[in-house]
């Protein structure tokens, strides 16, 4: 996100804060929500909503401790949440890997973008190695909808737990490799951040769950300066 949208961004946000008195709703509610009708009066729902970090955020939003997440494809709940996870840092050893002789098309000099570092992981067998699966295979990404699915949320201010109803909301899978036990579900990035957006990996993991018997796995996975690094979690 360059300069100019994040100006454009707080300042739509800052009329759309005083035109529905949102500080106010959440104070007295817990959180406040917004349709995408509401934000596109003063700038486009699709560049006001996604904040992949927390340096993204508008300023109204990380002066006041808030964080956004959708509840369907086009109403937003508004909360002292916190949204983000931040990376651990890691002191493992870096262990060197090459892609098999007869790949040619992917040059490890030059993975520039997600899809390209995560078909690397999996030819490398990087995947299989770190989810402990040689029987792993590319089946599910892409753009789909979340379903339906509730869960809770503790309001950092107020440490209530504020309830969020899910019912079709899009989200976005950048690979999904299911094995003999497991479906791991990653998302990834290549370039190095301090943190990231949990719902990218939640709301994916409660789609599967619902819909599979096997272990769903979901991985963060980052390529920055030739090295993989990968994390699990658990919900």
């Amino acid at each position: 996100m360059n300069s100019s949208e994040v100006t454009k961004n707080d300042r739509a946000w800052a009329q759309l804060f005083d035109k529905y008195r949102i500080l106010e709703n959440i104070e007295r509610n817990g959180y406040f929500e917004i349709t995408s009708a509401q934000i596109n009066q003063f700038r486009e729902a699709r560049l006001m909503t996604k904040f992949d970090h927390r340096v993204n955020l508008p300023s109204m939003f990380a002066e006041n401790n808030l964080a956004i997440l959708p509840v369907t494809r086009g109403k937003y709940i508004i909360s002292h949440f916190e949204a983000y996870k931040d990376f651990e840092h890691s002191t493992a050893e870096v262990t060197r890997i090459s892609l098999p002789e007869h790949i040619e098309s992917i040059d490890c000099e030059n993975i520039s973008s997600e899809s390209v570092a995560i078909n690397c992981a999996y030819v490398s067998g990087i995947l299989a190695d770190f989810l402990e699966d040689e029987e792993l295979f590319p089946t599910v990404s892409g753009r789909m909808s979340s379903g339906s699915f509730s869960f809770y949320i503790e309001n950092t201010l107020s440490k209530s737990k504020v309830e969020v109803n899910v019912e079709n909301s899009q989200i976005e899978i950048d690979g999904g490799y299911e094995g003999t036990k497991i479906l791991s579900l990653i998302e990834a990035k290549n370039y190095i951040s301090d943190d990231f957006l949990i719902r990218q990996l939640y709301y994916p993991f409660r789609l599967w769950r619902s819909k599979l018997v096997k272990k769903i796995i979901p991985v963060f996975l980052v390529y920055s300066n030739g090295i993989f690094s990968l994390y699990q979690y658990e919900f």
